[in-house]
């Protein structure tokens, strides 16, 4: 991989300083609140985390204030965002924490966190302690292989090993601005779907890919393997105002969290009650695509397999995913 152009640093950080977006996260450089937003930004939208970030930190604004939550409380604080591992790894590390007695100071401590890889480890110790710690992701990857024109695999570790050796080389002593510079240039400029505002690009003038016209033929990657689509059937079991939830097992997609009851690869009702109403509705996992049939029922007897609890109580007590959102409005629109 060539060397990243001496002029490319200060060109980004001038950039950054005009051009970047106000988001929670950057008000200060609290670790506790920048791990908080790392973690929630695995795999997730800005736009989804804001409103999340702020009403989580309103509930827990300290690691001891989240260290001493039950795992309930946090899970349900979390619902909607998905990927429910990241908040049940939130609190384990919280408790890890809270009893070294401080939020650990060096990359290393920080990488051994529980739900903490390279990239979010590199993030947090950049942005909170201006460490120069590469956080390589999908963004940094593109904007990279676009501005040197490498067309090495970013599926292969090496290449992502190879642009992390390149930022280290150029890292300014304002590595939390540095590291922030070359997220915000890949989320808003450097984008990855349709053709990237080049015209914008403080690189603009250094960027191999954009002096070639080749943009969009970075970054190389291979081919993704197709999703597999899985047929479930949805039973909301209502027994007067109250519903029947479940928790799924430790294991597999969306473990340990509460759900309606379902049945995996089934197309038929259950034999339990008048069915009153039918619904149909997807949900995309990363590599699985679950195709749902959800049966609104009227049972006489509430199931004693079953936990059985009101709307409000499902609102308030029960993280339920939002693979399930298509059949909240069954419960009478308290969610």
């Amino acid at each position: 991989m060539r060397e990243i152009p001496e002029k490319a640093v200060p060109l980004l950080l001038e950039w950054y300083r005009v051009s970047r977006r106000d988001l929670p996260w950057r008000e200060n450089r609290d670790p506790y609140r920048i791990w908080i937003s790392e973690i929630m930004l695995q795999q997730t939208r800005v736009e989804a985390v804001k409103e999340y970030y702020r009403r989580f930190l309103a509930k827990f604004p300290s690691v001891s204030a989240l260290a001493q939550a039950d795992e309930e409380e946090v899970l349900k604080a979390w619902e909607g965002l998905g990927y429910y591992s990241r908040a049940r790894n939130l609190h384990k590390a919280a408790k890890l924490i809270a009893d070294a007695g401080a939020f650990p100071a060096t990359r290393e401590e920080v990488r051994a966190l529980p739900g903490v890889g390279d990239y979010t480890a590199g993030a947090i110790c950049s942005i909170a302690y201006d460490m120069p710690c590469p956080a390589v992701d999908g963004n940094v990857l593109r904007v990279l292989t676009r501005l040197l024109a490498d067309g090495g695999n970013i599926d292969d570790p090496a290449t992502k090993r190879a642009c992390s050796d390149r930022l280290i080389e150029v890292y300014p002593p304002e590595a939390g601005d540095f590291c922030q510079a070359l997220m915000e240039l890949g989320a808003i400029v450097c984008v990855p779907n349709g053709a990237p505002a080049c015209g914008a690009c403080p690189w603009k003038t250094l960027c191999r890919a954009h002096l070639a016209g080749e943009e969009e033929r970075y970054p190389v990657r291979k081919e993704k393997a197709a999703r597999k689509t899985v047929a479930v059937s949805v039973y909301v079991l209502r027994c007067g105002e109250r519903f029947a939830i479940e928790k799924r097992g430790e294991k597999g997609l969306l473990a340990g969290l509460w759900q309606f009851p379902l049945k995996e690869g089934a197309t038929i009702p259950p034999e339990r009650g008048e069915i009153v109403r039918l619904k149909r509705a997807k949900h995309i996992f990363t590599h699985v695509e679950w195709h749902m049939t959800g049966y609104l029922t009227e049972v006489e007897q509430p199931s004693p397999e079953f936990v059985w609890a009101t709307a409000a109580e499902i609102g308030s007590n029960y993280a339920l995913p939002s693979a399930f959102k298509a059949f909240f409005e069954w419960l009478g629109g308290s969610r």
